[in-house]
């Protein structure tokens, strides 16, 4: 998830900043966690983060100091429950390479369907959040079981458990994932399985490119 954000996503794209803002929050928590342990390998560490401005060094700049915004109410639910999901379709699969697959999430409506929702707002996608949880190369997000579904998909039953709020808000949703090769040729530059042609990019990795060349 966080290489294709990092290395295939356009240099400013939302997606690729974001993957960088949790990396680097992700690495002041673990500075100063360890700081009072390992002070010498915490200071040389924090001197040498490129994007910090301050050179009064970790000792000097406060405690660890989380903002409210990375709280938000729901994601962590809609996290714990596409990976629930993500490991339904990985057991179904039994080591074989995910991203020669296509997955088809059946929830019927509800809350869990909505948390999904939150991380893929569109029916089908291989670039959503959904998608990447799920580390196949497209997902498709539907509310009831397609009509029509070929013999060689495999098709997992699961339930999981919402608790919001403290628990005043619980509820337990049953979903269906349906895994099946995917019919796209392998992208030469992402090396998902989305592209028409093994020799030409997929077009999301063509969209990157084209940024790029205009931004020269």
């Amino acid at each position: 998830l966080l290489s294709c954000r990092l290395y295939c996503e356009e240099a400013k794209d939302p997606k690729r900043r974001s993957c960088q803002t949790v990396l680097a929050e992700a690495l002041d928590i673990v500075v100063r966690s360890f700081a009072p342990i390992l002070p010498h390998l915490a200071e040389e560490v924090f001197q040498y983060i490129p994007y910090k401005k301050d050179s009064e060094g970790v000792f000097r700049t406060g405690w660890i100091n989380t903002s409210s915004a990375w709280k938000k109410p729901g994601i962590e639910e809609a996290i714990e429950g596409a990976c629930a999901m993500r490991d339904s379709f990985l057991g179904s699969i039994s080591g074989k390479n995910a991203l020669e697959y296509e997955v088809i999430i059946v929830i019927e409506p509800g809350l869990l369907f909505e948390l999904m929702e939150a991380l893929q707002a569109e029916e089908t996608s291989s670039v959503s959040q959904l998608n990447e949880i799920m580390m196949a190369s497209q997902t498709t997000l539907l509310s009831e079981f397609p009509k029509e579904t070929p013999s060689d998909a495999n098709i997992i039953k699961g339930t999981f458990l919402i608790n919001l709020e403290g628990g005043d808000i619980c509820e337990q949703s049953s979903y269906k994932v349906i895994a099946r090769p995917i019919a796209k040729a392998k992208c030469p530059r992402c090396r998902r399985y989305t592209a028409e042609s093994s020799s030409t990019p997929c077009p999301r990795c063509l969209q990157v490119l084209a940024a790029g060349k205009g931004s020269t």
